[in-house]
């Protein structure tokens, strides 16, 4: 059986004259963030293997994410495919994956993250928010087949809010 768990990063700041990748995260990105990743952490899932697309708000969210799992950083990638809005470089990269790994928790972009979301998940999400979090099983053993799947957990930060 494979999984995956799309985290889309944190809420972002504009207020920075820098590039797309270099927009660091505002102050509650980073609390969402922290949030999402210890509600997911208790949770217990196994993460054989963690990617992260190279832009500055997906790295730091990644990284406050593994660090409150307690996730061991030799296990980590950051890889350009992931650096992709529409889901088609990230839905090939999913779809190239080692089969040895079987949970892989993968940190990138919206509408990239959204449109997987519904096209692997069963249940429709209209949106993943910033810091949103979606676990996705299929009954698959090789990454290249994976189709549909089932929305094993869904936390968003809202979730956690109220």
């Amino acid at each position: 059986m494979k999984q995956i768990v799309l985290v889309r990063h944190g809420k972002s700041s504009w207020e920075y004259d820098v590039s797309d990748k270099d927009r660091p995260l505002k102050e509650r990105g980073i609390n969402d963030a922290i949030l999402v990743s210890k509600k997911f952490s208790a949770l217990g899932v196994s993460i054989d293997f963690a990617f992260a697309s190279p832009a500055n708000r997906a790295l730091h969210t990644s990284m406050i994410f593994l660090r409150n799992m307690g996730y061991n950083l030799d296990r980590f990638k950051v890889t350009e495919a992931l650096y992709d809005f529409s889901g088609k470089s990230v839905g090939n990269f999913v779809k190239g994956l080692d089969n040895q790994l079987d949970t892989v928790m993968v940190f990138g972009h919206n509408y990239a993250f959204t449109t997987l979301a519904n096209t692997w998940g069963d249940q429709y999400i209209e949106n993943v928010p910033t810091s949103g979090l979606v676990h996705i099983k299929f009954n698959q053993n090789s990454w290249e087949n994976v189709t549909k799947g089932t929305s094993e957990t869904v936390i968003f930060p809202k979730h956690l809010k109220q």
